[in-house]
């Protein structure tokens, strides 16, 4: 059985005036912990994480394993949307990760990820970790290594990037994980609900986001052979917070989330 796994980061999104500050440090975070796990890790950052790039990794890392092998993919980055134009999205948007690229309209959609992680063989273990997303609001939950300065949400409005005449009006309001729980991956664990942001801040001086920072302090503090289930829970305990109204979303089959965490 081997081991695989893709951490991107984007920080630097250029033509946006939208950059971000703790995505770089969430790849080499959930990189340290995969390598000391066993997995053979490769980054994709910033400038390198164009759509074509991160499209070319991923479907090396799905399409090269095989039955009994696992893979991880983490991104920490911004989140966003276009017009749904196949009729198979209910809010009338396709959702999408937005590589560094972005400002050339070099989206990855929903749809373009349900295609790739289909191609993977039977018995493939694939966990996604996704650290973006779009508004919303509840207060629970503890944050005392959270730094005062006021967080910034990781959800890229098509405005910025989509020309005016490409935008619906009245349109409702975006969900930008609504795509990938069709994805034939196990499990994906995202940052907040549908209506929620993913927020970017900064713990004791230094840049994370916040559902990283917590997921791993949680993940840190779990007994070993800990299953997928048991660090969701432990995730709930941070978040969310007063300062950080989001809240963290474990998705797919009942099973998987009882697999030991990164098995």
């Amino acid at each position: 059985m081997s081991k695989s796994a893709l951490c991107i980061g984007i920080n630097d999104y250029p033509g946006t005036d939208s950059d971000l500050s703790g995505c770089v440090n969430d790849a080499h975070d959930w990189s340290a912990l995969l390598d000391g796990r066993g997995f053979a890790v490769r980054q994709l950052l910033d400038a390198a994480a164009t759509k074509a790039s991160m499209v070319a990794a991923m479907t090396d890392l799905i399409t090269g394993a095989r039955s009994g092998d696992s893979v991880v993919i983490t991104y920490s980055g911004h989140g966003t949307w276009v017009p749904d134009t196949s009729g198979d999205e209910p809010d009338g948007r396709d959702e999408g990760l937005c590589p560094h690229d972005i400002a050339d309209g070099q989206v990855l959609l929903d749809d373009e990820l349900a295609e790739l992680f289909a191609r993977r063989d039977a018995g493939v273990r694939v966990v996604l970790i996704s650290d973006s997303c779009h508004s919303g609001s509840v207060i629970r939950g503890r944050d005392p290594d959270l730094d005062p300065a006021a967080p910034r949400a990781r959800f890229l409005p098509p405005a910025l990037w989509l020309g005016a005449d490409a935008l619906p009006s009245g349109a409702p309001p975006a969900r930008v994980f609504g795509g990938f729980t069709r994805l034939g991956g196990d499990l994906l664990l995202a940052g907040c609900r549908d209506a929620e942001f993913s927020w970017d801040t900064r713990f004791r001086g230094r840049p994370n986001g916040a559902f990283t920072y917590y997921a791993l302090k949680a993940l840190a503090g779990l007994a070993p052979g800990a299953s997928y289930l048991d660090w969701f829970r432990a995730i709930g305990t941070f978040l969310p917070s007063t300062s950080l109204p989001q809240t963290p979303q474990l998705s797919g089959a009942r099973g998987a989330r009882h697999f030991p965490v990164f098995e």
